[in-house]
């Protein structure tokens, strides 16, 4: 399992400049909680996909989106995708941990005490993010700015293949389109 690397910024309100790397710093640490998640999943017969669950994320983001001045419609896009890559990076765990028993998590975290407070926080700090760097989001260098924000990320956090395939899966509602 990969460390989890801390971010290169302080948490709280970014500049616009460094906000696109944390914004990615936060979504390779989400990203890397996605191993925890599958490890208390995995072998339970709970699913991965849990719709309800995400729905009602969903729902919180919005309400503290428009709390924030954000559009709850592209605050809950950013989610939805962090969300699914998520659970691409489980599924790509559930694969590996199949085809090398080696490879299974030997801990069982705990979901509600462990996990879920983490991803919370995270939350938290990416609509923060989301909020102080609204006018890069918007400009028409975001994309080319937002990935290589990534890749520095990736970096920085020692992101594997899988979770390299949920980064990508995590940025494409982060700029506004024209």
């Amino acid at each position: 399992m990969p460390a989890v690397a801390q971010p290169r910024h302080p948490a709280s309100v970014p500049s616009a400049a460094d906000g696109l790397d944390l914004l990615t710093d936060l979504f390779a640490e989400r990203l890397l909680l996605a191993d925890k998640v599958a490890a208390a999943k995995y072998g339970t017969g709970r699913p991965i996909d849990d719709p309800a669950r995400e729905q009602k994320i969903l729902d919180d983001v919005a309400a503290r989106a428009v709390a924030l001045g954000l559009n709850p419609d592209a605050a809950a896009a950013v989610f939805r995708d962090q969300i699914e890559a998520n659970k691409l990076v489980q599924r790509g765990l559930y694969t590996r941990w199949d085809a090398d028993s080696e490879e299974r998590p030997t801990q069982r975290p705990d979901l509600d005490k462990e996990v879920r407070p983490a991803l919370d926080r995270i939350t938290g700090q990416v609509l923060n993010v989301l909020v102080a760097t609204q006018d890069v989001r918007a400009a028409p260098s975001c994309e080319l700015r937002l990935y290589g924000a990534a890749v520095w990320s990736a970096y920085g956090h020692e992101l594997d293949s899988i979770h390299l395939k949920g980064m990508e899966r995590a940025l494409p509602s982060v700029c506004a389109r024209s």
